[in-house]
C-alpha cells in the first residue's frame, strides 16, 4: 500500500465504518500495539473551546525550553498529516506511511479475533501512540476529539496533567444540553491524583470539574482570567486565556526550564492555524463554530484596532451546529457590511439557502450565496476594498477549504 493510497483509506474510513468502539476496545488495541502510550509523558486537553490554542501554547513553551515535543490535534485543516506533530511540524511522509502500517496490519489482527475496525479518529489516535513510542519526545501534548470521558484519547491512564478549556453548548446530542452536563463529561479526563488546570470563568462549569477533582483527589488549579503580561502577545482575548492555562499548567508541573523567559518567548512565536490568523493584509480566518467560540470571535474583532473601511464576513457551517444563534450573535454583535455564505464541500455542509435566509432574518440585507468555496473566496476578496476587514468564519472545515482556495490562487 503506497503513501497515497494510506491517506485516501484514512479519509475513507468514516464512510463505512459507524460503529465507535468502547474504551476497553480501544486499549485492547494499544495492548496488541505493545502500549506505546504507557511509555510517553502526556499532557491531556479537553473543553469546548480553546483546545488547539492551549496544545499550541505548551508545545511552543516546551520547545522554547529545549524540549523535544510530540502533539496530537484535532481537526486537520487541509492535510491528515497535521494531526501528528513532531516539535511543531507534520510528521514526514515515511513515518506517516510507516505509522500508518503498523496500525494497519494490527487492524487486521484485531478483526480477525472479533474486533470491530477502528474509527478515523481510533485509528489516527493509534498512529499517534505509535508515532510518538518510536519518536520518543519528551512530552506529548494529547488533545481529546469530542467529549471528554467517553473520548478515545481517555484510555491514557496516567498523564501527568490535565487540561480542562473554557466549557460552553456544542455536541449538545452527544454531550448533554445544559453547561453542567458538558462539564461532566469534559471533566472525565481527571485521573486520581493528577492535577487538573481549567477555565474557572464559568461558575456552573467550575463546581463541577471542582467536584470530579475532589472525587478524584486531584489537585485542582482554576484559572479565571487571562494574565497581563499575556495580552499584549496574542491576536484575541480568548487566544491570552488560553496562555495563561498553558503557563499555569508548566507551573504546576514545575518542568525545568520552562521560565518566564521561556513562557514569553514561546508565546511571542506561537502559531496556530485558523485562530484569529491573518493570512493576507485585512483577512483573518477564525474557526469559531460554535456559540461560545462566536462570543470570543466577536470580542477579538471589536478589540482590533479601528479602520476606515468596512467589515466583510464569508461564513458557512455544518447542520448539527446552531447556526441560527451564531448567526443572530454576529448580527448583531459586529456591523456586518456584507455576508457571502457558502456550501461547505462536507456532506454535513448547510444549504446556501439556509444561511442566507438566517442571515437575513437576522438582518444582514446584503448576502450573497455560492456553492463552491473558490467562487466565495474570489467574490469576497474583489468586493474588499484595501481598507476593509475581511473574516471568515463558522466552520473548521471552511478553514481548511479556504486555505487550500488561497493557495490555488497564489500558486
Amino acid at each position: 500500500m503506497n503513501k497515497q493510497n494510506a491517506r485516501e483509506y484514512l479519509l475513507e474510513i468514516p464512510f463505512w465504518t459507524r460503529k465507535k468502539n468502547t474504551l476497553k476496545e480501544v486499549r485492547d488495541f494499544l495492548e496488541e500495539l505493545g502500549n506505546p502510550d504507557e511509555a510517553l509523558n502526556l499532557i491531556h486537553v479537553a473543553g469546548t473551546n480553546g483546545k488547539g490554542s492551549v496544545c499550541a501554547d505548551l508545545t511552543a513553551v516546551l520547545l522554547e525550553a529545549g524540549y523535544h515535543v510530540g502533539t496530537f490535534v484535532s481537526p486537520h485543516l487541509v492535510d491528515v498529516t497535521e494531526r501528528f506533530l513532531l516539535d511543531g511540524k507534520p510528521v514526514s511522509e515515511p513515518l506517516f506511511e510507516e505509522c500508518f502500517q503498523e496500525v494497519f496490519q494490527v487492524t487486521e489482527a484485531m478483526i480477525k479475533k472479533g474486533y470491530c475496525h477502528p474509527t478515523f479518529f481510533e485509528f489516527v489516535f493509534l498512529m499517534a501512540m505509535v508515532l510518538f513510542r518510536k519518536q520518543k519526545p519528551d512530552y506529548v501534548i494529547l488533545e481529546t476529539g469530542l467529549g471528554g470521558r467517553l473520548d478515545t484519547t481517555n484510555v491514557i491512564r496516567r498523564p501527568l496533567a490535565c487540561i480542562i478549556t473554557s466549557i460552553s453548548l456544542d455536541h449538545t446530542q452527544y454531550l448533554g444540553d445544559t453547561v453542567e452536563q458538558i462539564a461532566g463529561e469534559k471533566a472525565g479526563i481527571i485521573k486520581p491524583g493528577v492535577p487538573v488546570i481549567y477555565d474557572g470563568c464559568s461558575q456552573e462549569a467550575s463546581a463541577v470539574i471542582k467536584a470530579q477533582a475532589l472525587k478524584m483527589h486531584a489537585a485542582a488549579y482554576p484559572v479565571t482570567d487571562a494574565e497581563e503580561r499575556f495580552t499584549h502577545l496574542f491576536a484575541a482575548p480568548y487566544q491570552a486565556v488560553n496562555g495563561s492555562l498553558a503557563a499555569k499548567a508548566l507551573q504546576v508541573l514545575a518542568v525545568p526550564g520552562a521560565d518566564e523567559t521561556a513562557i514569553l518567548n514561546g508565546f511571542s512565536r506561537v502559531s496556530w492555524p485558523g485562530r484569529m490568523e491573518q493570512v493576507r493584509p485585512g483577512i483573518w480566518l477564525d474557526g469559531a463554530h460554535n456559540p461560545g467560540g462566536v462570543t470570543a470571535f466577536i470580542q477579538a474583532v471589536k478589540q482590533q484596532p479601528d479602520t476606515e473601511g468596512e467589515l466583510h464576513l464569508l461564513f458557512a457551517a455544518v447542520s448539527d451546529k446552531d447556526y441560527r444563534e451564531m448567526i443572530r450573535m454576529l448580527a448583531e454583535g459586529l456591523s456586518i457590511a456584507h455576508v457571502t455564505v457558502v456550501q461547505l464541500e462536507s456532506s454535513r455542509g448547510l444549504k446556501t439557502d439556509t444561511l442566507a435566509d438566517a442571515f437575513r432574518a437576522a438582518g444582514c440585507p446584503l448576502v450573497e450565496q455560492y456553492d463552491n468555496v473558490g467562487q466565495a473566496l474570489s467574490h469576497a476578496l474583489a468586493c474588499k476594498k484595501e481598507t476593509d476587514r475581511l473574516y471568515v468564519a463558522g466552520s473548521l472545515y471552511l478553514i481548511g477549504e479556504i486555505k487550500a482556495a488561497l493557495s490555488a490562487l497564489e500558486a
